[in-house]
């Protein structure tokens, strides 16, 4: 197994241990207002603000918390994997796919980033010069095909899911550095992870967008991870098998590999898939993933990997409870709104 340095393991153990994940998620009990949620999460520099101004800025100040926490672990390396290193990037890719989205839409401004210091590669000052921004990164590419015209016609769930393939290669890629062991854990990991996300995905657009099945094959991410077998499916076979699934008959579902995670059949009512469920329950699926391999593999890569996913997480859901609370639930409601939670 590809070990980590001791005092990393250490310090993520005792970040975790004052994280919202595994039993302390209870403390998110009982909340009924913004407050009290900036309260527990900054009980020694909560803001003082109004509650039409503090949802954005408790969003902003979860997000630095979380790129914070990763970063001292990130930083605790002398010569950092490149599996950690494109896992810091998605907040990069995450930055670009919403400057694209903002030059799409005629705005000027640039969208709020994420500082992750020397791991970038993204000239963000160049903003909204695309060329200038993507000059000598992976990206630059792009500005030849998808990214060559921008306007409000262009189909940016479409570019998003080329980034989306970019990170994920990467990821995988950066597999090959790793003992068998760790590779084989994280193989696993990615695999369900890309699996789920195209799954849920193809949920959205055949619920949300109305995409005919023959349309959504290319917003898929289709990689595939080599692990015992020399043949590997595709990591889209999920959710392309999906498009033949009724969305409101519950038995075409019967037997499909992610089964388990959509919503059940009511006896009054009519069942229909709901794809924010599938979403929700997928979530906690590869969290309770994450928290298992992250104790099981002290001191290993896979270790740093699952303390990462661990923390946004943890992002994710402080962020779906703000926001609840934001509009008059209290927290309570919000894990019911949460569908899919355990």
């Amino acid at each position: 197994m590809t070990e980590t340095n001791p005092y990393a393991y250490a310090k993520a153990c005792g970040i975790i241990g004052r994280s919202f994940v595994g039993k302390r998620i209870s403390s998110l009990a009982g909340l009924r207002n913004l407050n009290e949620l900036d309260r527990l999460i900054f009980p020694d520099n909560f803001n003082k603000l109004p509650a039409s101004e503090l949802l954005s800025d408790l969003e902003r100040r979860i997000v630095e918390r979380t790129l914070r926490e990763i970063m001292v672990i990130a930083n605790s390396f002398s010569s950092l994997p490149e599996l950690v290193v494109r896992m810091l990037r998605v907040y990069e890719y995450n930055d670009l796919k919403a400057c694209i989205q903002n030059i799409a839409a005629g705005k000027k401004e640039l969208p709020p980033l994420c500082d992750i210091g020397r791991f970038g590669t993204i000239n963000f000052k160049a903003f909204p010069d695309l060329s200038a921004m993507l000059k000598n990164t992976e990206f630059e590419y792009l500005l030849f095909n998808e990214l060559k015209t921008i306007d409000n016609n262009t189909d940016i769930n479409s570019i998003e899911t080329i980034i989306d393939v970019l990170y994920y290669h990467g990821l995988i890629n950066s597999l090959s550095q790793l003992s068998a062991e760790d590779r084989f854990m994280m193989q696993q990991m990615l695999a369900s992870e890309i699996s789920l996300h195209n799954c849920a995905w193809a949920l959205r657009l055949r619920t949300y967008y109305h995409k005919r099945t023959d349309e959504i094959g290319s917003y898929m991410i289709d990689l595939k991870i080599n692990g015992r077998t020399a043949k590997a499916a595709s990591l889209a076979a999920e959710a392309l098998e999906s498009l033949d699934f009724h969305l409101d008959a519950r038995n075409h579902w019967e037997g499909w590999k992610w089964e388990k995670l959509l919503n059940s059949e009511m006896v009054t009512l009519h069942w229909t898939v709901n794809p924010r469920y599938f979403q929700n329950a997928a979530a906690w699926y590869l969290y309770k993933l994450a928290l298992k391999g992250f104790h099981r593999s002290p001191l290993s890569i896979s270790a740093i990997f699952c303390y990462i996913r661990l923390k946004q997480f943890e992002e994710d859901l402080l962020t779906s409870v703000a926001e609840g609370l934001a509009l008059g639930l209290d927290s309570t409601g919000v894990f019911e709104m949460l569908e899919g939670t355990p």
